[in-house]
């Protein structure tokens, strides 16, 4: 009896753990161990340093990535724009 509960309960906890979506916990580690030390440092209020922690690097690990994002596109599109003028220039009259 005892086998069947946990061969049940093994398959219960592998079939629900790949239909959890994942988390994005981006930043949230780093930012809330950060966090944490300085929320105990400050009267001994690690979780809520932790929690604040986590906020705060998710946030900036979001932003740095979006700021990727759009150095990218300007790259991209400065380069079309260098290669139509050179097509441009190029091309006979």
């Amino acid at each position: 009896m005892r086998q069947r509960f946990v061969i049940m309960a093994l398959a219960f906890g592998l079939a629900s753990g790949t239909m959890m979506p994942q988390a994005h916990a981006v930043g949230c580690l780093s930012g809330g161990a950060a966090g944490a030390v300085a929320g105990h440092y400050a009267h001994h209020h690690a979780v809520l340093g932790a929690m604040a922690g986590c906020a705060v690097g998710h946030h900036l690990a979001v932003k740095h990535k979006r700021e990727l994002r759009a150095k990218k596109a300007a790259e991209k599109a400065q380069a079309a724009a260098q290669a139509q003028a050179a097509q441009t220039a190029a091309a006979p009259h």
